[in-house]
């Protein structure tokens, strides 16, 4: 709300004055001015605030506050949208922290909330992550559609507080926290806090929100302390038998490094296994290994002499302080082969190049989104410059080098001590130049049997399997989306599970891309694979994916469903997983006779009950 001149008791100055102001108030620091005022009313119109003794002040604007504002209420609703995990751990280790205050907390998955009860609600808070092109995770679906229906109610009577996971290399940046966060005020709702959108190094501004969160919620005491407390020990909630973690990753001995394509492929996927020996880590199967990569030394060579630097200068390694060569800090710490808008605004100020000042412009949203698409560093570097930067003020506005995620491909309990996943090389070529994917060109080129991976685990609640062993399984995972079914199906193999299971997977050619072919084939002997459908888009004239096999079972995999099957679909999200999904409408409405509004509800349903998990990227 913006006071006007014309309509207020103050001059153009001092609405100038309370328009800054007003807006960066959180509702204690308002009731305490309210409290304020009112106990210079008391002392007598006229009364300078500066005659007014502080201690009689403070004691009037408290006893103030007492009579005019009601009790601030204890009872908080933290509310989670999660895809793998990260704003889960978040949740429930800040709920505990409140807790320790006094609070009275209910922490709950957005998809296991009641959205009618949400005018009930005092006061809330949303940790939610992004997924895709700018949409909710699946948790977070149904109360995102909810918000945005005809059926939300007015929340006159809310306190709210948005956190936003993501990363800023993506076009929709933490868009679904933004979205929470304008339509709950939309609906009448007030912050408790100003929405913080984080990147992929979010320890430091949950911390900082949470703080905020805390003052506005008990007052200022203690809060950044309770806060930084919160997210370490969301850190060490999933291990806490172990001291490795994502800030602490574990140096793991590559055992084996093996090209699963065959000869001939156009294609090449390595399956690694490393030791977990005197780690204390343990994992579960559908977790994922968090990989620390090193860029490329050819990259890394290339930057350094586009800048005249020297490789062996000291620079800053990360914010605590430590230090290090340049060749290592470009190396093994800061990204450079992603470009991002945060970046290029950091970047335009050292540079003298005035092209780049106008690629910020907001005319030019179109160019920028363009130029930053599949370049890296050394482009920028050659694209803008001269430069006036130093090799140490230039790697400040770096941005850490983020770990890579890859489904876990082996069952500690089969591989006790062992860690195994599948990454598939990315090579391509692109702005004259050939580019790498960071991670799995460092694993399919660098690293050797014996040699090192800082690494560590993160556990992921939104894809499990079932708890009773007898549940039939429904898999579905083209390409490298198949490593985790193999995690899947080593643990049914050591439960001696009773549940039938069933496997749909796709590749390019049969001969040289039917990844895990032997044990597929093993597993089919023991009986714990029971079925095993494939698809290989390329041996065909008309390409077939794994939808089109789905289709051509659409009765038995129904059946499967009615029997109480728990359907998963790992791998690629912009495709895959959307054309995945229109088949098991097709499959649910022609089998049920229902409706494609009825049978993409019988769908929702089955997401809800966590009969239908998804890990797709």
């Amino acid at each position: 709300m913006q006071l006007q001149v014309t309509n207020s008791p103050f001059d153009e100055n001092q609405v100038q004055l309370l328009n800054r102001l007003l807006p960066t108030l959180t509702e204690s620091q308002q009731i305490w001015l309210g409290g304020y005022l009112s106990a210079m009313s008391l002392r007598g119109a006229g009364a300078a605030p500066e005659a007014v003794e502080q201690p009689a002040l403070v004691q009037a604007a408290q006893s103030a506050v007492s009579v005019a504002a009601p009790p601030l209420s204890r009872e908080v609703t933290v509310l989670f949208g999660s895809q793998t995990g990260n704003c889960q751990r978040l949740a429930a280790s800040l709920s505990r922290k409140l807790e320790e205050q006094g609070f009275q907390v209910n922490v709950s998955a957005m998809n296991a909330f009641k959205p009618n009860t949400l005018k009930k609600v005092e006061n809330l808070l949303i940790l939610v992550s992004t997924h895709g092109e700018g949409e909710p995770p699946d948790n977070a679906r149904a109360f995102h559609e909810f918000l945005y229906s005809k059926r939300a109610p007015q929340l006159e009577s809310l306190r709210y507080s948005v956190l936003g996971l993501g990363d800023t290399s993506y076009e929709f940046f933490c868009q679904t926290g933004k979205d929470f966060d304008q339509r709950l005020e939309e609906l009448g709702g007030r912050r408790l806090s100003p929405r913080t959108d984080c990147d992929l190094d979010y320890d430091e501004p949950v911390a900082d929100w949470f703080g905020k969160v805390l003052e506005a919620l008990n007052g200022p005491q203690n809060a950044p302390q309770l806060a930084d407390a919160a997210v370490q020990a969301a850190e060490k909630a999933d291990e806490p038998q172990s001291p490795f973690s994502r800030n602490q990753p574990f140096q793991a001995e590559v055992l084996e490094n093996l090209n699963l394509n065959g000869r001939g492929s156009d294609r090449e996927t390595r399956h690694l296994e490393l030791s977990l020996a005197g780690s204390g880590l343990t994992f579960e199967p559908g977790d994922s290994l968090g990989v620390y990569p090193e860029n490329h030394p050819q990259l890394v060579a290339d930057i350094i002499a586009a800048m005249g630097w020297n490789a062996d200068e000291t620079v800053p390694l990360n914010k605590k302080g430590d230090a290090g060569t340049l060749h290592e800090a470009l190396l093994r710490h800061y990204e450079i082969t992603v470009l991002t808008k945060p970046l290029l605004e950091q970047a335009v100020k050292l540079s003298a190049a005035p092209g780049l000042q106008a690629l910020l412009a907001p005319e030019a949203q179109q160019e920028l989104k363009s130029y930053i698409q599949g370049r890296d560093l050394l482009d920028l570097i050659n694209d803008f410059g001269p430069w006036n930067a130093s090799a140490v003020s230039f790697v400040t506005i770096l941005r850490k080098l983020p770990a890579r995620l890859y489904s876990i491909s082996s069952s500690y309990n089969a591989n006790p001590e062992e860690v195994h996943f599948t990454v598939r090389a990315v090579r391509y070529e692109t702005h004259g130049r050939e580019r790498y994917g960071v991670c799995s060109v460092h694993c399919a080129e660098r690293v050797q049997p014996g040699d090192t991976l800082p690494v560590y685990i993160q556990s992921n609640p939104n894809f499990k399997l079932p708890v009773n062993p007898d549940v039939p399984l429904i898999m579905v995972g083209p390409g490298t989306g198949v490593a985790p079914f193999r995690s899947f199906l080593e643990e049914r193999g050591e439960q001696g599970a009773g549940g039938k299971t069933w496997l749909f997977y796709g590749d390019r050619h049969f001969v040289t891309d039917f990844l895990y072919q032997t044990d597929w084939q093993r597993m089919l002997n023991e009986g714990v694979l029971n079925k095993l459908d494939v698809a290989f888009s390329r041996d065909t004239e008309e390409k077939v994916y794994v939808q089109h096999r789905i289709l051509e079972h659409s009765k038995e995999l129904y059946a499967w469903l009615q029997e109480g099957a728990h359907v998963y679909v790992c791998g690629d999200e912009k495709h895959m997983a959307h054309d995945v999904h229109a088949a098991l409408v097709t499959v649910i409405q022609e089998e049920a006779g229902l409706s494609p509004e009825a049978a993409a509800a019988y769908l929702e349903n089955l997401q809800q009950e966590q009969r239908y998990q998804r890990d797709v990227y």
